[in-house]
């Protein structure tokens, strides 16, 4: 039995294993040339024959032998003899060695008459002059450029000898289900190797996914054998934890050797490094991200010994909008995202959730905080790596605020524009102080003062002398969300799921609390906190709380009952200096037209009359 995590070692002793540790001799295949595009060579590409083959007129006129043009001047014209009459690429005829652009010649039928000597080779495109025959092409190792295709087809390239490595992945847990099956309570739809077979294919892998295998010692080691036969790599998910059901260690230990268990890096952890018959086999961690940064940091750098090269990414120097708090002694990868805000480029940390996808998804950066420091603080200015290019970087849109629904759907709509929208879900008072520091474009918010007003109170207090715009979204619905229509008076009775401290939904609710003299603490679940409405009305629907506050459109998308409570103004505060900006532009008028006021119609629960309408403050 293998011991758990008896040595964790660093990531760069980890590096530093890899290249040692394995001899790393990549297979070739043959690919055809229009499927080569972003593919590595494999041996040195040759030309099959010279281009062109046979020397060609470079220019309209006539072929002529240049010493019979040796006396040819102004004051001594000559008419040739044995001169012929050719176009741009045709082959010049053999014995005459110059051409004389038409341009330059007195043409009278057959008879041609020049005033200037020609010299030899003039316009003429010799045998070779793009490329030799057996002339190289391109040097192995080099990958394939898309305009790089043109000039290999003319040189008689059919099929290029590229790179690849056999790759096996083996998935591992009973509780697995194929895609496109409906998990039931306690089970996960088989995902990790789905994500590995893109990343890897994309550099040019072949990845083979085998068969899902249960939570048996003996099939593990079978399924392993196996794989480890018909590939250079093999990469087993899930099972590499300390769990009792956790057999991945175990089964490479039976097999060959363990070299590395436990990486101090996180998400990821847990990650195996093991060698059976020389081969790497790589345990990797069965939560999402933890897979996805073993993909990153190990399995990848991984590839490249065997020659096969990802994308160097792009990096930023970007204002840390919330601090980040780790243990000295591992490096950590955290999922942001990030944009420019004016002349700064701000990054705003996802959730650290190991099983949270949508941080991936939601992601176009990530920080690494290394081993040897605490983290980082507020403010911060630190380098961030992208996930996307710099050029689509740019283009992000970045929302701080209250959360609402309707935002996925602004989202869509301006992606059709070439504008990403990045939502960090951080309550109406987290939007405020996200635009007190100038870290977002735009700050969604419903914030209920004691007047009855909405938002410009707080904006005066804590933005005073701002220049501001508002923009109405809309007024919309909040209400108690349940599965049997339970009334705001009855919400004591019954357990209950809030919205995080500094959002307007959290601050409506205390509001109506004191106005109907109940005491929070009477309330079974106040302290329980998510941060979006959907979160508030998926908890009711599963039966986790009785009873929340949401937005009428939340609980009409999961077929929840309803009571109302209030119609709120929400709206978008953006700072007067912002306005120019094109992707502000771009969000104001998506609010405005006509096709988002159907929807928000269509969702329920919103008044559009006042939807795109602005003032400003002061």
């Amino acid at each position: 039995m293998v011991k758990r995590y008896l040595k964790v070692k660093s990531l760069a002793d980890v590096m530093t294993l890899l290249k040692t540790s394995f001899t790393c001799i990549p297979s070739v295949e043959y690919v055809k040339l229009e499927d080569s595009v972003g593919r590595i060579t494999a041996t040195p590409i040759i030309a099959r024959y010279s281009v062109p083959e046979i020397h060609l007129a470079a220019m309209d006129g006539i072929s002529v032998k240049t010493e019979s043009t040796s006396c040819a001047s102004e004051q001594n014209p000559i008419t040739l003899k044995d001169a012929i009459r050719i176009n741009t690429g045709n082959v010049v005829p053999r014995d005459y060695d110059a051409v004389i652009m038409i341009e330059d010649v007195w043409a009278e039928g057959d008879s041609f008459t020049i005033r200037k000597a020609a010299a030899p080779w003039q316009h003429i495109r010799p045998a070779g002059e793009d490329i030799g025959e057996l002339e190289m092409v391109l040097p192995s190792r080099h990958k394939i450029r898309p305009h790089e295709l043109g000039a290999l087809a003319a040189y008689g390239i059919t099929e290029v000898e590229v790179l690849t490595i056999n790759v096996g992945l083996i998935p591992t847990g009973s509780e697995l289900v194929n895609q496109g099956s409906r998990p039931k309570p306690g089970q996960v739809v088989e995902s990790n190797t789905v994500m590995a077979t893109a990343i890897l294919t994309s550099v040019g892998a072949k990845c083979t996914r085998y068969p899902m295998v249960r939570d048996d010692p003996s099939l593990i080691r079978k399924a392993i054998s196996k794989a480890i036969i018909e590939n250079e790599i093999v990469i087993v998910s899930a099972g590499s934890s300390a769990g009792t059901k956790d057999f991945t260690a175990d089964a490479i230990l039976n097999l060959g050797e363990v070299l590395v268990h436990g990486i101090a890096i996180k998400p990821g952890k847990p990650a195996i490094i093991g060698r059976i018959t020389g081969k790497p086999v790589i345990g990797m961690p069965g939560y999402p991200l933890s897979a996805l940064t073993v993909l990153r940091e190990i399995i990848s750098p991984l590839l490249e010994l065997y020659g096969l090269t990802f994308p160097n990414p792009e990096t930023v120097n970007a204002r840390l909008t919330s601090t980040i708090h780790k243990d000295i002694g591992t490096d950590e990868f955290v999922l942001c995202a990030t944009g420019k805000v004016g002349d700064h480029w701000v990054i705003s940390p996802l959730s650290r959730g190991a099983g949270v996808q949508m941080s991936a998804v939601r992601a176009n950066a990530y920080l690494k905080v290394p081993n040897q420091l605490e983290g980082f603080e507020t403010g911060e200015n630190v380098e961030s790596t992208l996930m996307v290019s710099r050029d689509e970087a740019e283009q992000a849109l970045l929302i701080t605020g209250s959360h609402d629904p309707v935002l996925d759907h602004l989202a869509n709509m301006l992606r059709r524009t070439g504008i990403d929208l990045h939502s960090t879900h951080a309550g109406s008072m987290g939007g405020i102080l996200a635009l007190k520091k100038d870290e977002c474009h735009a700050a969604p918010m419903h914030l209920l003062a004691k007047d009855g007003s909405y938002n410009t109170q707080y904006l005066k207090k804590y933005l005073p002398g701002e220049n501001l715009i508002l923009v109405c979204v809309a007024g919309r619905q909040q209400g108690i969300v349940s599965r049997n229509g339970i009334s705001f008076k009855e919400i004591r009775n019954y357990t209950f799921v809030n919205r995080q401290k500094g959002s307007g939904t959290r601050m409506l609710l205390d509001f109506e609390l004191k106005k109907a003299g109940m005491n929070p603490s009477i309330i079974c679940g106040y302290d329980r906190e998510v941060t979006t409405h959907l979160a508030v009305a998926l908890a009711v629907k599963s039966g986790e709380a009785d009873a929340g506050i949401c937005v009428y459109s939340a609980a009409k998308s999961l077929g929840l009952q309803f009571v109302p409570i209030s119609q709120e103004r929400y709206e978008l505060v953006i700072r007067k200096a912002h306005m120019d900006d094109p992707r502000v532009k771009a969000l104001i008028d998506t609010v405005a037209s006509q096709e988002f006021k159907e929807i928000l119609s269509s969702l329920g629960g919103y008044d559009t009359t006042e939807t795109g309408v602005q003032h400003e403050l002061p």
